[in-house]
């Protein structure tokens, strides 16, 4: 099933089916700020299904997309000293900040070998409206195969995830056609000194023209 995601009436209409789905354990492909993503509720099923569809390497996890700093906390994350200026300088938008904590109320699958989960405060409205109404974060990675380039547009996730999607597995929301837009910037923020794992949308340069000390 594929369902417009576009006009604010059409988020709205979207947000109850996008969440019977993901309460299912069903999984998404959506747009977000930079490239169109595959994601599911953080749920040990759910992930194992994702990794499945992503064809991803045991041990490589995704990240999660939340709506908000109050979800951060409210699902045991800690917003360290760097994270928390990182966050007021840049979220929501294209910042991922590796966390710690989340023990007890988030999967081990999400967890790098830094041991933190990665998370990003999503500047999409309409994926940030989805995530608020089901109150509970969404997780993420690139719409694509290995080895692929991202997919621009619903038709070609339809295309490469077609036995997925016929079979109800996997529900597209239909944003558009996003342009050449580069990956979120990637902050580990598991110890005292931030460590800048990826370069992306957000250069370093700017990252410590707002944050100073703080930023890696």
């Amino acid at each position: 099933m594929t369902l417009p995601f576009r006009s604010d009436a059409e988020i709205e209409a979207a947000i109850p089916v996008v969440g019977e789905h993901l309460a299912r354990g069903g999984l998404l492909a959506y747009p977000t700020e930079t490239v169109y993503g595959l994601g599911s509720g953080p749920s040990v099923p759910a992930l194992d299904a994702l990794a499945r569809l992503k064809g991803r390497a045991p041990g490589k996890p995704f990240l999660l997309l939340v709506s908000s700093r109050a979800m951060v906390e409210e699902w045991g994350l800690v917003l360290t000293a760097a994270a928390r200026a990182l966050a007021a300088a840049f979220w929501p938008g294209p910042l991922t900040l590796v966390l710690p904590g989340g023990e007890g109320k988030l999967p081990d699958q999400l967890r790098g070998r830094e041991g933190g989960i990665a998370v990003r405060h999503t500047s999409h409205t309409g994926i940030a409206r989805l995530v608020a109404a089901t109150g509970k974060p969404l997780t993420s990675t690139s719409a694509n195969r290995p080895g692929d380039s991202p997919a621009p547009g619903a038709d070609r996730i339809r295309e490469v995830f077609a036995e997925e999607v016929e079979r109800g597995e996997l529900l597209v929301l239909d944003g558009g056609v996003l342009g050449n837009v580069p990956p979120s910037t990637l902050v580990d923020c598991t110890s005292p000194v931030p460590r800048l794992v990826r370069e992306g949308a957000i250069p370093r340069a700017e990252l410590r023209l707002a944050a100073g000390r703080l930023a890696p």
